[in-house]
């Protein structure tokens, strides 16, 4: 029998697989894609993502696969730059190929003891008080305490579970690839910078060894069980930009929608939804895979603790109470974006005016923020307004405090000296640093990074301890 059986071996899951083992639970993630998808889309890891990736030691890893790249224009597109002075350590876009990010977090999961069994398919289950019975599709069935669904946006685990999924069908729909094309690069470029005076959803960039990638709008939306043929595109091609460019030899052909959707529960009973499971939205901005993983980090130490005995009431329930409106968020400011990229003359009214109140520099922090998930605020209740943010990578008198929080401990970070986690200290780590970067005399973080209190008080402490720790072991 398994603590928890995953399914999906995306970066959502993943990510949660190895968040569990740090915690010593018995994973087993099962993908139903006997190998990694063939599609190699450049994705980006947004500011927060890069910070989690440094929490766990990972990042000098996705360094090396990725490109760093300037947090601009990521808001519909639009070409400003980012605030000089956004508040990480991190403050840039990694951008990657998916099948590498996919292929990092896998590894990390494996090397931490999680099983993944490729080629296997959730078929259905059912749960009781004391877990969940899995089936495959061939008829194997599984036991474990519970079941998170983090196989996408088609999620068999959520269709059998039942819970709603409200939201809007795709209304627009894009074709995307990877083709070599016919005519010299400066036409290529001549022609995407003519089309993307008034289209934002067209793209023909070089992709290396004389491939480009193409994104462009469909005529309408399809099927998406069947895919696209290079005939398609070149239609497109010559509707939108008069030429089609002499693409041939395409390696791949894919299309999306902007079907946004939210699920109406993250949890019934043992069975849990993260990532593209729970929530569907448009690519604008380049949120959907940082948001899965983000779901992920939230949800892991929190169902750890519950099967390891020390979760405090109602702590799993945290993970719904925030990432579902997290997600509402990212579910508005994308449906919003789109909008903003429609070639209608009204969108185009209103991203001409957004064009003009981003040279604020509030408005566009505001809005860079949101993209890269650094301005979220959990609600822990009142106090100091860093109180549910999470706090940047500071420099501490040796080191920096990402780097000792490999474990996915909890940290009690304290310049006064005087403070002690004594009954938590198999959960919580302490670090007594007076040359620590921190403008407080203490701060209590969470396993993922947020901050669950302020203060320079021990009883102030302890409560908190309890809240987000449990029973103290004293």
């Amino acid at each position: 029998m398994f603590d928890v059986i995953i399914a999906g071996c995306g970066p959502t899951g993943a990510v949660l697989a190895g968040e569990l083992r740090l915690h010593g639970v018995r994973v087993l993630v099962l993908e139903r894609e006997a190998e990694a998808a063939p599609f190699v889309r450049i994705l980006g890891l947004h500011v927060r993502s890069i910070e989690l990736m440094a929490m766990r030691g990972l990042l000098d890893r996705f360094l090396a696969r990725g490109r760093r790249r300037p947090v601009d224009g990521v808001f519909a597109g639009i070409a400003k730059p980012g605030p000089a002075d956004l508040d990480s350590a991190h403050a840039y876009i990694l951008g990657m190929r998916q099948r590498d990010i996919e292929e990092l977090l896998e590894a990390h999961a494996v090397e931490l003891g999680a099983e993944v069994r490729r080629g296997c398919a959730v078929a259905g289950f059912e749960q009781d008080d004391e877990g969940v019975t899995v089936e495959l599709a061939d008829g194997e069935r599984l036991r474990a305490r519970y079941l998170v669904g983090c196989d996408g946006a088609r999620s068999t685990v959520r269709k059998r579970l039942g819970v709603g999924f409200p939201g809007e069908p795709a209304r627009n729909e894009t074709l995307m690839g990877e083709m070599e094309v016919g005519v010299p690069a400066e036409e290529v470029a001549a022609t995407v910078a003519e089309v993307r005076k008034v289209n934002q959803r067209f793209f023909v960039r070089p992709f290396g060894d004389g491939f480009y990638s193409v994104v462009l709008p469909a005529a309408e939306v399809a099927d998406r069980a069947e895919p696209p043929t290079l005939e398609d595109f070149k239609e497109r091609l010559r509707a939108i930009a008069g030429t089609d460019l002499g693409v041939h030899s395409p390696r791949w052909l894919s299309r999306f929608g902007d079907a946004t959707r939210l699920v109406e529960r993250y949890q019934v009973g043992r069975v849990l939804l993260a990532g593209d499971a729970a929530h569907i939205h448009p690519p604008a901005g380049g949120q959907g895979l940082n948001l899965g993983v983000q779901d992920a980090f939230n949800l892991g130490w929190k169902l750890a603790a519950q099967i390891n005995g020390w979760a405090p009431d109602a702590l799993l329930d945290t993970y719904q109470a925030e990432r579902h409106p997290v997600a509402a968020d990212v579910l508005d400011n994308t449906r919003a974006q789109v909008e903003l990229m429609s070639d209608e003359p009204g969108p185009q009214s209103a991203r001409r005016l957004l064009t003009e109140l981003l040279d604020f520099d509030d408005v566009n922090r505001h809005l860079v923020e949101k993209i890269a998930a650094i301005g979220i605020r959990y609600d822990f209740g009142d106090g100091p307004d860093l109180i549910g943010r999470r706090l940047r990578d500071l420099d501490l008198g040796d080191g920096q405090l990402y780097d000792r929080m490999h474990g996915g401990r909890g940290v009690l970070l304290d310049r006064t000296g005087q403070l002690a986690v004594d009954g938590w200290s198999d959960r919580v780590d302490l670090i007594a640093d007076p040359d620590a970067a921190l403008d407080a005399p203490a701060v209590l973080l969470r396993p993922d990074g947020y901050v669950a209190w302020i203060g320079d008080d021990q009883q102030g402490l302890d409560d908190q301890l309890a809240r987000w720790f449990g029973t103290s072991a004293d």
